[in-house]
């Protein structure tokens, strides 16, 4: 055997528990650590081609033996999580399918294990690579012996980046340890001992005994009297660092030789995981393996392009793909496009080839525009920015198969072509990053040969006609093809309008603004430094949990350590430094994001931003903004009014104009929970937070006062979100029984309300699906998972996806009503979509017509039992709407 690999199994399915969210199987069974522990096992076995493989995890009963040195050891850890138990024996079943080797001993814990394999293979002459990031293990390495860090690109620990990691040699580890102790091992070391001081004291005395035997001769005496009023500390952990290498193991290096796997159990398993690409990317049956015939074709000749293109306008419908020279939508070029009409059978017709760009435009500008064809795509709205570019509009778009995708699956957040060609057929598709390389090396489209360009584009078309194929059915079967065809198609057009026409904004203004933010941060550093006595990096949660944790030993008794915003802001009441340190990170994302972040991504031809809306990624519908993301600038803080005072309309005389549905979410709240206290409090135009104080204080409304209609507005847009008694009372700044109290009154006076959250709820954990007004669907599977938090959060989100969900619906149709009605006299210009909010550009002559246009579609776009309430407003900047 010339070489093993040996896996800290546990460690890979810890890390993988933490790094990935949201996996479960049909029956709402966490998976996420099994997935990433497969992904783990797999990506070594490619990458290295391992002769010897073995997979090591804890035995039944495995800390034993240390406990009998030091009843303490790992005894602060809480159990394994609840949902991650039955990951672990799944993981060794993955083991017995796959042909993996793996070993489990009763009493003996893995690391030990791994030692004994590690030594035993060394001896038999073989290298040894030992995959974990865990230092205990470093004491292992020799020069047959080394760690490979998989979470650091393959990281290859070898004797000497042992001592530049640490400070000192793999034989010292064990002391190293022993000095500084190990939290999570609960090795108590010399308490205040840290990484450093350990390192320098083994480099100058070489071994834990050589420093306890020179104590009397240290010059340091305070120092020294610490370590021996702590050297029986030293010693058992000592002890309890040191591996145990003479524990049971195989011994046959057969044993060690990965089998063949059982395809026909990986296939059970996948199935009842729900792990459909682990699924796709099982190995096929000999009769699925005969190579398909395709029939891809470049076309570079006009007598071919004018055959191609006289046979496509017969088509009813169209697959379309561009190639571009750049991403940017807006800067983008073609350098070809691709067609197809049946699978197997596709077409490339370069721009860069011997006819060139403009013949190629020509040519199929009247074929594009012909609204008789119904052209589709896998992420169309980019290549409707492509043709633009190059003066083409379509008049007529038929599919996608990413939005198809994402209608199907919402709860997944990758729609890629490459990805579901994968899922659905098996089929592995050329990377992009084979034609173009990647990093320094990247090439443009236009600089790869059109015979390699053109298979590739050809195959792009060829799998987006057969998903067509495949989501019409699903969409038929799921009752979610009027969603596509009514709403999320009819919106892409709107769309590319807004992300054309962009945002005007004063760069001085923002420049302005980093100036004032760099001072006050300046200010703020200078404040946060103060009170924790010395500088450090404020960024650093590592540094910042030092100095409020150790430093300033901020007690925080049961709970997690930890410098997340909730935990500040737990915190700054009684400590200010936490305060101090959540106002300075909210100023340096505005600084960082915004003022800084947005002149940069103004282009330069149009002197306008224009951000990018997805349909594809949020699982209730809503869109979503990217690069940049103008929906997420603050509000509420004067920084964040003044960032949006910077967005104004670029000519002299216009105006924007804020649509803005009035707590749409809570009407929704009662016209499906049909309350009749609810619903006449809106049916009546009354103040609803004012009205829901007197009805749970049981006063007149006149009488409710700024104190109840806070605690009552906090219930109310609480009760969407699945607020519970503690969140509240943090909101509001009382006990938790008084929260409690106050939310078993409101449910108490709104039983509507109560009955609706009950029944969604279960109706999820019967369906496994949660559904708006308009059929958006989405599933909720973790409703049914045995991990509590996981199956709370599934909860809140069977109560909150038919009000968002549905007021993401209502905005939608709303917007492909107000373009159409707009668009033709070019009275204004949708310019950003914020949630519940629409802004427009328009001269100010047209402020009367469009604000009477605007509020009469968005409140007559759907019928509740409430009416839909609109507030227009007009500023000359986006912060005075």
């Amino acid at each position: 055997m010339k070489n093993i690999y040996i896996l800290d199994a546990v460690s890979f399915l810890f890390r993988s528990y933490f790094a990935i969210r949201g996996m479960t199987n049909k029956k709402g069974e966490s998976t996420n650590a099994l997935y990433g522990f497969i992904r783990s096992v797999q990506k070594i076995i490619k990458e290295f081609s391992p002769e010897g493989f073995v997979a090591v995890f804890d035995g039944p009963n495995n800390k034993q033996s240390r406990v009998e040195i030091y009843k303490e050891y790992k005894s602060h850890r809480e159990g394994m999580p609840e949902d991650l138990v039955p990951q672990l024996g799944w993981a060794h079943q993955f083991c017995e399918m796959a042909g993996i080797p793996y070993v489990s001993e009763e009493g003996v814990e893995a690391d030990d294990v791994i030692g004994a394999i590690a030594k035993w293979s060394e001896k038999q002459g073989a290298e040894v690579f030992i995959c974990s990031s865990d230092k205990d293990l470093c004491q292992l390495i020799s020069d047959k012996i080394f760690m490979l860090n998989t979470n650091k690109g393959n990281l290859l620990i070898n004797r000497e980046m042992v001592e530049e990691i640490h400070g000192v040699k793999p034989e010292q580890i064990v002391d190293y340890l022993a000095i500084m102790g190990d939290k999570s091992d609960n090795i108590p070391g010399i308490p205040g001992f840290g990484p450093k001081t350990a390192a320098s004291l083994l480099q100058e005395y070489g071994t834990l005994e050589n420093l306890l035997n020179s104590l009397d001769s240290m010059v340091n005496q305070k120092r020294a009297e610490k370590i021996k009023a702590h050297e029986s500390d030293a010693r058992i952990s000592q002890k309890l660092a040191k591996l145990i290498v003479d524990v049971p193991h195989p011994t046959e290096e057969n044993f060690y030789h990965p089998k063949s796997p059982d395809t026909r159990a990986l296939e059970i398993l996948y199935r009842e995981m729900n792990f459909n690409t682990l699924l796709q990317e099982l190995e096929k049956p000999p009769e699925a393996e005969l190579e398909e015939e395709l029939s891809y074709h470049i076309v570079d000749t006009e007598e071919e392009l004018d055959a191609l293109i006289k046979k496509l306008q017969q088509e009813k419908s169209v697959c379309i793909d561009t190639e571009t020279d750049q991403l940017a939508p807006m800067a983008a070029r073609m350098v070809g496009v691709g067609f197809c009409t049946t699978p197997s059978l596709a077409w490339y017709v370069p721009t860069n080839g011997k006819l060139g760009i403009d013949v190629v435009v020509s040519k199929i500008k009247p074929l594009l525009e012909n609204p008789n064809i119904a052209f589709y795509g896998h992420n169309i709205k980019y290549d409707l920015h492509i043709f633009k570019n190059h003066g083409i509009t379509l008049k007529a778009i038929g599919f996608d198969s990413m939005i198809a995708s994402y209608l199907c699956a919402p709860q997944k957040n990758r729609h890629g072509l490459d990805l579901l060609s994968l899922e659905k057929f098996g089929k592995v598709k050329t990377p992009i990053k084979d034609l173009i390389g990647s990093g320094k090396n990247e090439k443009s489209m236009r600089d790869v040969p059109i015979e390699d360009v053109g298979p590739y584009c050809c195959e792009d078309v060829d799998y987006t006609c057969r998903l067509k194929a495949l989501f019409e059915v699903e969409l038929e079967e799921k009752g979610l093809s009027e969603m596509l065809l009514e709403i999320e198609l009819p919106l892409i057009p709107v769309l590319v309008s807004m992300e054309r026409y962009g945002m005007f904004v004063d760069t001085e203004k923002l420049q302005d603004m980093s100036e004032l933010l760099r001072e006050e941060l300046a200010c703020l550093e200078k404040e946060i430094y103060d009170l924790s006595g010395e500088t450090f990096n404020i960024k650093s949660p590592k540094q910042l949990g030092e100095i409020l944790f150790e430093k300033l030993a901020i007690p925080m008794g049961s709970k997690k350590k930890s410098t997340r915003a909730d935990v500040l802001d737990s915190l700054k009441a009684e400590y200010p430094i936490a305060g101090k340190v959540l106002e300075y990170r909210g100023l340096e994302k505005l600084r960082s994001t915004y003022t800084e972040s947005l002149p940069l991504q103004v282009h330069e031809d149009t002197g306008r931003i224009h951000c990018t809306f997805m349909q594809t990624v949020t699982a209730t519908g809503r869109l979503s903004c990217q690069d940049p993301n103008l929906q997420n600038i603050p509000i509420r803080s004067k920084e964040g009014r003044k960032i949006r005072e910077a967005f104004m309309p670029e000519m002299e005389g216009w105006s924007y104009l804020s649509a803005d549905y009035s707590q749409i979410e809570l009407r929704l709240l009662a016209h499906f929970s049909n309350d009749p206290k609810l619903v006449a409090a809106f049916n009546h135009d009354e103040d609803i937070h004012a009205s829901t104080a007197a009805t749970v204080f049981d006063v007149p409304i006149e009488k409710v006062t700024k104190q109840m209609r806070a605690g009552a507005k906090a219930v109310n847009f609480g009760i969407i979100y699945g607020q519970q008694a503690y969140g509240l009372s943090q909101e509001l700044g009382i006990n938790i029984k008084e929260a409690s109290t106050f939310i078993k009154k409101y449910f108490d006076r709104y039983p509507g309300v109560r009955n609706f959250i009950e029944s969604s709820k279960e109706k999820v954990r019967e369906t496994g699906i949660a559904t708006t007004m308009y059929g958006r669907k989405r599933p909720i599977p973790e409703i049914h998972s045995t991990n509590g938090m996981i199956r709370t959060a599934a909860e809140r989100l069977a109560v909150n996806t038919p009000l968002q969900g549905s007021q993401a619906d209502i905005i939608k149709k709303a917007m492909i009503q107000v373009h159409e009605a707009l668009k033709k006299e070019k009275l204004a210009y949708m310019v950003l979509q914020v949630h519940d909010e629409l802004i427009f550009e328009l001269p100010d002559e047209n402020i009367p017509c469009v604000s009477e246009i605007v509020q009469s579609i968005m409140e007559n776009v759907t019928s509740l039992s409430v009416p839909l309430i609109v507030n227009i407003d007009v500023g000359k900047n986006w912060g005075g709407c």
